[in-house]
Order: C-alpha cells, then sequence, then structure tokens
C-alpha cells in the first residue's frame, strides 16, 4: 500500500493552465428535474468508494478536481446536492505539478492546503475514501483498523479525514452511507484488490485479495443493503483492467524506441533482462511495444541509465546492492544488472492481475443481480478507449480522447486517476444506466464544457524519450 498525497497547479512559461474560466452552465440540468426523473430519485445520493469516487488527481485530493468528481457531475446533472470533503488547492500535500514542457518535466509541490469543511454536522454523502480496499467499505472506521494498516501496516489518514469518526467511533462507510436513509446509492470498490499489486511491479507484499475473501465481502455488502430495504435503489460499477492506464502503457514502447536499445542490439542485446523473484526474464521490443510486458511509470526515472553501469537505484532506495547483483554491468541488459522487479508487470503478473480482475468483476456482476442494482461496465469502457488509441482515438462531445499519459486528455499526471473531464465520462457512463434502468431522462454532462484539461500551447517533448518524473513521485501514490 502506498501512503498519499499530490496535485496540480500548473505552473510553466509555455502557457500551460486549466480552463478555469470556461462558461460551465452547460454542466447544470434543467432546474425543474430536482432530483426525480422516471422512477429514479437521485435527492439523497450516496456514494461509496475510493480515490476514483473521492476524485483524486495528481496524486492529492483538492477542491478545483474534486468537484468534478462523478458523484458531484451526476447530482449536477439531478439537480440536487452532493456533500462531500472539500480541500483548498494545491491539496492535503504532494500534489504533482508540470515544471517544464520542453523536455516535460514533473515536479512534487510540498505546499498543502486546508480542510474547508471540517465541521460540516453530518455524514458526507461522498464517501469515497483514497487507498480504500473492497473490505474497507464493510470493517473500516479509522485510519488504524482499514486494511492498509491491518494487512500492510501502514495507516490511512484519508479514513479519519472523510468518515470522521473520531477516535472511538464505530461506523463503516458502508454504515454511514445506509445511516442517510439514501434514495440512491453508488458503488464503485474493488480497484485498490488488484492496482497496489500491479504497480509494484507485482512485488507488493499483498497479491491481490483472495477470491474467497473479496465474495465474502460483497456478501456483506449485499446483506447491508438488504437489511436496511435498499435493493434495487442503486448501481455498482466494475473494475477496469490494469492494462489500460497509462502508468503501465508510457514508458515501455519508449523504451523499445530508444537508441540506447537500438544501439545494444546491433551488438547481440536481445532485449530488456528483468529482475524476476527467481532468476530473470527477458522482454523483447515486441512484448514492450505490445504490451505484454508493462513498465511502470515509476520506470521513467531510471529508463535513461539503460545500458550504463549504475547502481542509482539501489542508492536511491537507500539499501545495499543486493548480492548478486554487479552494478558495473550494463543496466537493464546484463542479467548481473537487471531492470528492477518492482519497475515492471512482466507477462505472468499481467495474467495474475487479469485474472484477479475477471473473478472481480464476476462477482460485482452477481451482487448487481442479488441487490438488483444496474450494473455500470466501466471495464468495458476504459478497454474500448485503450483500443481505439490504435485508430485515432474516442471522441467525446467533439473532444478526442485517448490514454496517452498527460495528451490524451482521459487521465491526471499520475497516470492512472481520471482527468476532471475523464471524471465526466465515467459520470456519463452511471448516468446511463441509471436512465435506463429507472426509466429515467437525467441529460449527460457535457464533457467538453468541464475544465481541467491540460492545454498546451506546443508540443511536449521528452528528454531522451522518457517523460522527467522525480524518483519520490509515486512513493505516497493512493488509488
Amino acid at each position: 500500500m502506498k501512503k498519499l498525497f499530490a496535485l496540480i497547479v500548473f505552473s510553466v512559461s509555455l502557457i500551460l493552465f486549466f480552463n478555469a474560466c470556461e462558461d460551465r452552465s452547460e454542466l447544470t440540468a434543467p432546474p425543474s428535474l430536482n432530483g426525480v426523473s422516471g422512477e429514479a430519485n437521485l435527492t439523497k445520493m450516496v456514494s461509496l468508494g475510493n480515490s476514483l469516487t473521492a476524485g483524486y488527481q495528481n496524486g492529492t485530493l483538492y477542491i478545483s478536481a474534486t468537484q468534478y468528481a462523478y458523484p458531484y457531475l451526476i447530482a449536477k446533472q439531478a439537480d440536487v446536492e452532493m456533500s462531500g470533503i472539500a480541500v483548498s488547492d494545491p491539496g492535503l500535500g504532494g500534489r504533482l505539478e508540470i515544471k517544464s514542457l520542453s523536455p516535460f518535466t514533473l515536479f512534487t509541490n510540498t505546499k498543502t492546503g486546508s480542510i474547508l469543511n471540517s465541521t460540516y454536522p453530518k455524514p458526507f454523502q461522498n464517501l469515497g475514501v483514497p487507498g480504500a480496499l473492497a473490505y474497507d467499505v464493510l470493517q473500516a472506521t479509522s485510519s488504524t483498523n482499514c486494511a492498509s494498516a491491518l494487512f500492510g501496516g501502514t495507516p490511512n489518514p484519508f479514513f479519519d479525514i472523510i468518515l470522521r469518526n473520531g477516535t472511538t467511533g464505530t461506523k463503516t462507510p458502508i454504515q454511514l452511507a445506509l445511516e442517510q436513509n439514501p434514495s440512491l446509492i453508488t458503488l464503485w470498490i474493488g480497484n485498490n484488490d488488484v492496482l497496489g499489486y500491479a504497480t509494484s511491479g507485482g512485488v507488493s507484499p499483498s497479491a491481490p485479495t483472495p477470491v474467497a475473501n473479496f465474495q465474502a465481502i460483497f456478501n456483506g455488502i449485499a446483506d447491508a443493503i438488504s437489511t436496511a430495504g435498499k435493493q434495487g435503489k442503486g448501481v455498482v460499477a466494475n473494475i477496469p483492467n490494469v492494462t489500460s492506464i497509462p502508468f503501465f502503457t508510457t514508458v515501455g514502447p519508449q523504451i523499445a524506441l530508444s537508441t540506447p536499445w537500438q544501439q545494444l542490439r546491433a551488438a547481440g542485446v536481445m532485449g530488456l533482462v528483468y529482475q524476476k523473484a527467481s532468476g530473470v526474464g527477458l522482454a523483447d521490443s515486441a512484448s514492450l511495444l505490445m504490451g505484454t510486458n508493462l513498465v511502470t511509470l515509476r520506470g521513467s526515472s531510471y529508463a535513461p541509465l539503460l545500458g550504463q553501469a549504475t547502481a542509482k537505484y539501489y542508492r536511491d532506495l537507500g539499501i545495499a546492492v543486493p548480492a548478486g547483483i554487479d552494478t558495473s554491468k550494463p543496466f537493464g541488459f546484463h542479467p548481473q544488472n537487471p531492470w528492477p522487479n518492482a519497475l515492471i508487470l512482466d507477462t505472468d503478473e499481467i495474467q495474475i492481475a487479469t485474472n484477479a480482475v475477471n473473478s472481480f468483476n464476476t462477482i460485482i456482476a452477481n451482487f448487481a443481480n442479488t441487490v438488483n442494482f444496474g450494473l455500470v461496465d466501466i471495464n468495458k469502457l476504459f478497454k474500448d478507449i485503450r483500443q481505439n488509441d490504435f485508430t485515432g482515438g474516442t471522441v467525446f462531445n467533439g473532444r478526442v480522447f485517448t490514454t496517452t499519459f498527460v495528451t490524451g486528455g482521459l487521465f491526471s499526471l499520475d497516470g492512472v486517476h481520471p482527468s476532471s473531464q475523464g471524471q465526466g465520462i465515467i459520470a456519463n457512463e452511471f448516468i446511463k444506466v441509471i436512465n435506463s434502468k429507472f426509466n429515467a431522462k437525467f441529460p449527460l454532462v457535457n464533457v467538453s464544457a468541464i475544465p481541467g484539461s491540460l492545454i498546451f500551447s506546443g508540443k511536449i517533448s521528452y528528454q531522451n524519450g522518457y517523460p522527467i518524473i522525480p524518483i519520490e513521485a509515486f512513493n505516497n501514490l493512493l488509488f
């Protein structure tokens, strides 16, 4: 599990900015709706989930981004209020920002904002907690008994910030949601049950949540919903495959096309030699280009060192060079100085993650049938957008989106969390299911009217083919 922090204030010499002054009136639904359409009643909507539900972007929570989280956009379209944590910019510390377009360079903003509504007198309707696992929806009441604290040893303070139980509180997210007598529940949880494993390159102490445990958790959530008499009063979303996000799809292809790679290939080097749990593996150019081996975005800090005699990776970690590693050998191209296991999700690890996602999504679909919830297929949405990358992208409200890091418009700078416009696309998937299930006619969000996409005065350029990302950029990232 990671810890937290990071955000984005976009200061650059070449006019990088949020389009914050656009007319946002197109986001507003006709006032006559008042939260009711057809058989749907959104007058008291509550949302359960993790960082995706909270509106976390660029590594932290901050109000200029969280106001476009999908629960708030859905509420806006239904003309109802939605309460949730509000943190002034630049968020709770460690926000990722852009330092330069050429070469494209990120930095970590160490300033912090403040919580603007810490005295809000009731439970929040948006109960998305960054870092939450499925277990936490049913069991966590604080930073000290959430999954990351119990199973990874790292307390997650977002539980205290969002749930606001205090030191003696005993209410879980599902209890806080149901005690509000919600007219509609949205649930999107389970991403972190596989994402922590994947983003660590498959070396996280915790593998994906066992399928039997995941099933038991969703059984418990179903029981709580049924006991509260909320069957048929909600929608649940499934989990996208990790192979769809730029955290995994950015660096590998650049390595395969890099000059050092080409030079060493000419000298007989056949591929990227990477460390495995036992021995080493070989990722050739085809596997890196096609994504059957995925280098994580953390690898961008080390890719320029390929082929050099270096121990930088181990120095950065502050650990001794492991036995059997010879840093006088060419980094990443020799079995005695391999590319680190933590920076690559190899074919076997991708299969583990994919199997987990498929199993979790089957459980989520069965849950939807059990409690008569609508099912939002986010997995298909992301898969289709990723596939369309190779044919020019996907158009939403006249705007072309791809999963490409930064320039694709769909994801924020951390390569995992959606941009504000990406949240708009997700909100529309929820609205479509709400409209279909409840014979409603809530209007869709005009994605092009949402500010928050990065607008460049010119093309970005990478140094040596890679974005320059601080080594510490992802140390505190939550999902």
